[in-house]
């Protein structure tokens, strides 16, 4: 997936345009140092700018996972010997922090307080942001709190720190910016970061790290916690506790038309981001040239293919809240009956019968292409609707905002940590999940009956989640599936299965729809035939995609079953390693105090 272009263009374009006079009496541009710098908002605005496109994640479909894969299957998901201790890189760069830690001892330079106050705050929420992308990557990591010197050695070579002393910083940090920064800004279309944005990234911070440390007790990936460290309770009270705080007084509320089958799509598609929902976004610019290219994945068979797999499918609810997997054959029913009567936000997410997506040099008029997808599952979230474009042309240059946080995470990280904690109750689903499945046009969840009888497809050690116990079991599970279904694709669902210790999911079969054989499929009872299977030679047939077995398509039981995607790859997780990534090489030449993670061989003996 490709970055088009550089994010907050806007505000760039903002600040030249509302400085040029002012540079006109102020240091040449050669001259610039820190003392003729950060004197005032508009200079710690450009300069704080970059902190949004170096940290938050901006690129669509980027994350492959249990839920979807593609056409360059990552290095993550192969595991095993595709991955090795890298030389250098490897997510070990700490350019952004010195930025950021640049900033910060530079603040006194700005003669207004409230403007201090203000970046001080904003410094502070995305160095807990970018501490959080440290401590999920490596676990223990060194903490810096200022610009270092050269002759700082006891700190440039110091061994890592353990991630409680580091979460121990990031929740002092999170919390001078819940303080600091503004409630909202008074002018600008671009998304900024405010006070809701950090209780928000509190809320998520803190709920991976109490549900790490519950999944995780006692395993090889939390070795260097010490005796006194804090339980997972106290990390998923204050995730409750900021998310209901967001809730309760954020002036944030789900986007809805009352449209059940049209507002879960549209939220992703239309062209400005609803500034109710979405607390933090990329916000991308027809006017500007500042694109992405999700719809072009979605649509052009030269984009990558990412494809949603059958796990991702089967997990959606019949519309009337039933479970999929309690209908009568249901593992083996062929798309159209697959589809047929689920959770609305389904066919919001992917293409299903009847998909007709028409615009200039861009026609899809089928559900089911195999040219764009592996699986035979091809997206329709993040599409921009041909009554969205600016233009009747779409391809990769898309233009729609893309999500960073929104408020419906937010309902779900509440919901999952007071289950988790034991005090989840009714009004606590009605006040979060169930906003959620009331915008969808789905049936309430209840807590009693999902503890009753959990789904035996969540707890099934090949399509759920065989880690969950305890009383608030069904419920849990249930939460999970929302946090699929809702959350689908927005760079969330591989961290979820890190925090979980449910890494190995990606091992379980990563498969697409299923094919009883060879055959002709009309899916769209319409007379016409869309996908022609075939062994042996090729039949005379009208059928838009034709397919030879073992060659253009391959079935997990050979003449039969589920697609294959990657059918010569194995995936593959070591629990032993595999939740941790390694310290680069030459780091820990540099530094010998730099202990390697678990299960990685980088051929030092220290």
């Amino acid at each position: 997936m490709k970055k088009i272009c550089c994010i907050f263009t806007f505000l760039t374009v903002l600040f030249l345009a509302s400085s040029c006079e002012d540079a006109l009496n102020k240091y040449p541009l050669d001259d610039l140092t820190e003392e003729s710098y950060f004197e005032n908002a508009t200079q710690l605005q450009f300069f704080t700018n970059s902190f949004y496109s170096s940290i938050l994640p901006d690129v669509p479909y980027d994350e492959q996972s249990d839920l979807m894969v593609a056409t360059n299957v990552s290095n993550t998901l192969l595991n095993g010997s595709f991955r090795t201790v890298p030389a250098s890189g490897g997510g070990w760069s700490w350019t952004t922090l010195r930025k950021i830690n640049t900033c910060l001892g530079n603040l006194y330079r700005c003669e207004d307080e409230a403007v201090r106050a203000e970046y001080n705050a904003l410094c502070k929420f995305f160095r807990a942001w970018f501490y959080f992308d440290k401590i999920r990557r490596f676990g223990d990591v060194p903490w810096v709190d200022h610009e270092l010197a050269s002759d700082e050695d006891d700190i440039l070579y110091k061994a890592r720190d353990s991630r409680e002393v580091v979460l121990a910083h990031m929740i002092e940090d999170i919390d001078e910016a819940i303080a600091g920064l503004p409630s909202s800004y008074s002018s600008g279309k671009t998304f900024r970061a405010t006070k809701w944005a950090a209780l928000a990234l509190k809320s998520r911070f803190c709920l991976f790290e109490g549900t790490y440390r519950k999944y995780h007790e006692g395993d090889i990936t939390l070795w260097t916690l010490p005796a006194d460290a804090n339980p997972p309770s106290y990390y998923l009270e204050l995730a409750a506790d900021a998310a209901e705080e967001l809730m309760d007084l954020g002036p944030h509320k789900l986007y809805s038309t009352n449209r059940p089958d049209y507002d879960y799509q549209n939220l992703f598609s239309q062209y400005e981001a609803d500034a109710g929902e979405y607390i933090l976004a990329i916000d991308y610019d027809y006017g500007y040239k500042c694109y992405h290219d999700a719809s072009g994945v979605a649509l052009l068979p030269v984009c990558g293919r990412n494809s949603p797999t059958r796990n991702f499918i089967d997990h959606y609810l019949m519309a009337d809240g039933s479970r999929y997997s309690s209908v009568s054959g249901w593992s083996t029913k062929t798309f159209a009956d697959q589809v047929k009567n689920r959770d609305p936000r389904l066919h919001q997410t992917i293409r299903i019968p009847g998909y007709n997506y028409t615009v200039l040099s861009t026609n899809r008029t089928s559900f089911c292409d195999m040219d764009c997808s592996l699986t035979g599952y091809s997206i329709n979230k993040y599409v921009m609707r041909p009554d969205n474009l600016v233009m009747n042309n779409i391809r990769s240059n898309s233009y729609n905002d893309m999500p960073v946080i929104r408020l419906a995470e937010v309902y779900l990280n509440f919901a999952e940590a007071k289950a988790e904690l034991g005090t989840l109750n009714q009004g606590d689903l009605d006040k979060s999940v169930n906003l959620l499945r009331k915008r969808a046009g789905m049936p309430d969840l209840n807590m009693a009956k999902a503890n009753a009888s959990p789904d035996p497809y969540l707890t099934s050690e090949d399509t759920g989640y065989p880690k969950v116990g305890g009383a608030n079991k069904g419920v849990i599970l249930e939460i999970r599936r929302e946090r699929v279904v809702e959350l689908a694709f927005e760079g969330l669902r591989y961290a979820d299965l890190l925090r979980w210790a449910d890494g190995a999911r990606i091992t379980k079969g990563l498969y697409g729809m299923y094919f009883p054989g060879a055959g002709n499929y009309d899916w769209n009872n319409d007379g016409k035939i869309d996908i022609c299977l075939y062994s042996g030679s090729k039949p005379s047939t009208d059928a838009t995609f034709v397919y030879k077995i073992g060659s253009d398509i391959t079935l997990s039981q050979g003449t039969k079953g589920y697609v294959m995607p990657n059918p010569t790859y194995t995936f593959s997780f070591d629990p032993e390693r595999d939740y941790l990534y390694p310290i680069p090489t030459n780091e820990r030449v540099l530094n010998h105090l730099l202990l390697q993670n678990p299960g990685w061989n980088d051929g030092l003996n220290f």
